[in-house]
C-alpha cells in the first residue's frame, strides 16, 4: 500500500489527520491519505509566498523549461497514476489514460507560451509599455472529475506567469495530487507548489487568507458564489470554472445514427460527470423519434462497469454524495417523461447507474432545467429555430452549447445566437490548451486556458516614461 505526503514548502510531510479514499466502483476504502490542519495550510501559504521571490526572478524561459520537466516526469509515471486516478475517480482505464494524455499536452502547451511587453507608444514625447507581473501566491481548488488535469491546468499557468500555488484537491480524490506533489517536490524549488487535502473544511480559509492574491476554481456555481464572497474583503483575483447545462440543439437534416454516436459520446463521457458535457437535447420534431429510438439504443448497448474491467465504456458516479443526486434526477425523469432507455441504479456494490435517456419532456422540467452532472439525457422536441435558440438561452448557465446540422452555414448562424463561453457546430468539447475557455452567466468568471488564460494569472503594470 503506497504511503501519500502533504507537499508543504518542499517537503513530504504527514498531514495533521488523516482520511479514508473511497473507490467508487465497490464504495469502500482503497487507501489512506494525508488530511492537512488548518495550520498546515498556513504552512503552505507561507512556504510559497516566501519562494515568489526567488521563482518570479527567474527568466521566462526557465519556467517554461520546468513545465516541461513536469510533463516528462508525469509521462514516466502513467500508468501508476492512470490506475490510481481509476481507482479513486471511477473512470474506465482507458479514459485515465486519455486524461493523462491530455494532462500532458496542455503542460507542453504551457510551456510555449510567453506574455511579452507590449508597447504603445515610443516617440520623442514619451514612452509606455505594458507589461505582466505575477500576482504572487495563488490558491487552486479544483473539482472531483478530472483530478489531474485540471490540478494541472491551475499549475501550469500559476507557476509559468511566476507565482506560487497552493493547490486543493476534492477530498474525495486526493490521490493524484498527491502523487503529482511527489513529481513536484523533485521538479520545482521549494515552495513554488504545494499540495495540501482537507475534508471539505479549509477551502473558506484559503480564499479569504490575505497572503492569497489568487483562487482559481473548478467546481459547482455556489462554491464559486462562496468563493467570490470570501475573497471580497481583500478584492482577490478569481478565475471561476463553474457549472453547465449544455444544450446542443439537432436539426432536421443531420444523420440520426451518426449524429446520435456523437451526441451520446459528449453526454455520457466520465459517466456524465463533465461541465462542458451536454445535459440537454433539442431535437427537430421530423426525427425525435429516430434520435430518441438511436439514443437508447447505445445507451442499453454500453458496458457499465468497474473501470479497472477490460471493456468498461462508463464506471460509477463519483462519490456517494453526488450518487444520491443523481439518484434524485432519476426520481424526477420517471416522473416528467418517459425513460427509453436506463432510468435504474444497479444491484451491484458501488455507485453505479445505467445510463439513460429521457424522452417527452421540456422546459420548466428539472431534468431539463437542472445540471444533472451524471449520466441521464433528456431529449426535448422543438419545430420552430427561433423558440429553440430562446429555449435553450433561458438558462441561468452558459458554459457550452451545440448546433448539430449538415448546412454548416445555417448552424453557424444559430450557433452565433447562443450565449455561452463556448459554442460548438457538429462537435462538442472540442477543447483544447490553445483555445480560451470561459463562462457566460452563473458558468463563470474570467478565462483559462491558452494566453488569454495565462494573463489572469498576472497583474497588469503600465510603465509610462517622459521623455
Amino acid at each position: 500500500m503506497t504511503e501519500y505526503k502533504l507537499l508543504i514548502g518542499g517537503q513530504l510531510v504527514d498531514g495533521d489527520m488523516t482520511m479514508d479514499v473511497i473507490n467508487p466502483a465497490t464504495g469502500e476504502p482503497f487507501c489512506t491519505v494525508p488530511r492537512a490542519s488548518t495550520a498546515q495550510a498556513d504552512a503552505a501559504i507561507a512556504a510559497a509566498k516566501a519562494a515568489v521571490p526567488g521563482w518570479s526572478a527567474l527568466p521566462w524561459a526557465d519556467r517554461q523549461a520546468k513545465l516541461i520537466e513536469l510533463a516528462d516526469a508525469i509521462a514516466a509515471r502513467k500508468d501508476e497514476i492512470a490506475r490510481a486516478l481509476t481507482m479513486e475517480q471511477g473512470k474506465p482505464l482507458a479514459e485515465a489514460l486519455g486524461e493523462l494524455a491530455w494532462t500532458d499536452g496542455y503542460l507542453r502547451h504551457y510551456a510555449t507560451l510567453e506574455l511579452l511587453e507590449r508597447i504603445i507608444q515610443d516617440d520623442e514625447t514619451g514612452y509606455i509599455a505594458v507589461k505582466h507581473r505575477p500576482l504572487g501566491v495563488v490558491v487552486g481548488i479544483i473539482a472531483w472529475n478530472f483530478p489531474l488535469l485540471v490540478a494541472c491546468w491551475k499549475i501550469g499557468p500559476a507557476v509559468l506567469a511566476g507565482n506560487a500555488i497552493v493547490l486543493k484537491p476534492a477530498p474525495t480524490t486526493p490521490v493524484c495530487a498527491l502523487i503529482l506533489g511527489e513529481i513536484c517536490r523533485d521538479v520545482f524549488p521549494a515552495g513554488v507548489v504545494n499540495i495540501i487535502t482537507d475534508a471539505n473544511d479549509l477551502g473558506a480559509h484559503l480564499t479569504a487568507h490575505p497572503d492569497v492574491a489568487k483562487v482559481g476554481f473548478t467546481g459547482s456555481t455556489a462554491t464559486g458564489k462562496r468563493i467570490a464572497a470570501s475573497g471580497a474583503d481583500t478584492l482577490k483575483r478569481v478565475t471561476l470554472e463553474l457549472g453547465g447545462n449544455d444544450p446542443a440543439i439537432v436539426l432536421e437534416d443531420v444523420d440520426v445514427r451518426e449524429t446520435a454516436q456523437a451526441i451520446f459520446g459528449n453526454a455520457f463521457l466520465n459517466n456524465g460527470q463533465v461541465c462542458l458535457a451536454i445535459k440537454r437535447a433539442y431535437v427537430h420534431a421530423d426525427i425525435y423519434d429516430a434520435m430518441c429510438g438511436e439514443l437508447a439504443r447505445l445507451a442499453e448497448a454500453a458496458v457499465v462497469d468497474d473501470g479497472l474491467q477490460q471493456g468498461t465504456q462508463i464506471g460509477p458516479i463519483q462519490n456517494a454524495m453526488q450518487f444520491e443526486k443523481v439518484k434524485g434526477f432519476l426520481e424526477s425523469a420517471r416522473a416528467e417523461g418517459t425513460v427509453v432507455a436506463g432510468g435504474d441504479v444497479m444491484e451491484r456494490a458501488g455507485y453505479f447507474i445505467r445510463p439513460t435517456i429521457v424522452r417527452d419532456v421540456t422546459d420548466g422540467d428539472r431534468i431539463v432545467d437542472e445540471e444533472q452532472f451524471g449520466p441521464i439525457l433528456p431529449l426535448i422536441k422543438f419545430d420552430n429555430v427561433e423558440d429553440v435558440i430562446a429555449r435553450a438561452n433561458a438558462s441561468e448557465y452558459g458554459l457550452g452549447g451545440s448546433v448539430w446540422s449538415k448546412d454548416v452555414g445555417r448552424a453557424a448562424e444559430i450557433a452565433s445566437r447562443i450565449e455561452s463561453g463556448q459554442v460548438w457546430v457538429n462537435q462538442h468539447i472540442a477543447i483544447g490548451p490553445h483555445i480560451p475557455m470561459a463562462g457566460f452567466k452563473n458558468s463563470g468568471l474570467g478565462v483559462e486556458q491558452s494566453v488569454e488564460g495565462l494573463a489572469e494569472y498576472t497583474q497588469t503594470q503600465v510603465v509610462n516614461i517622459k521623455r
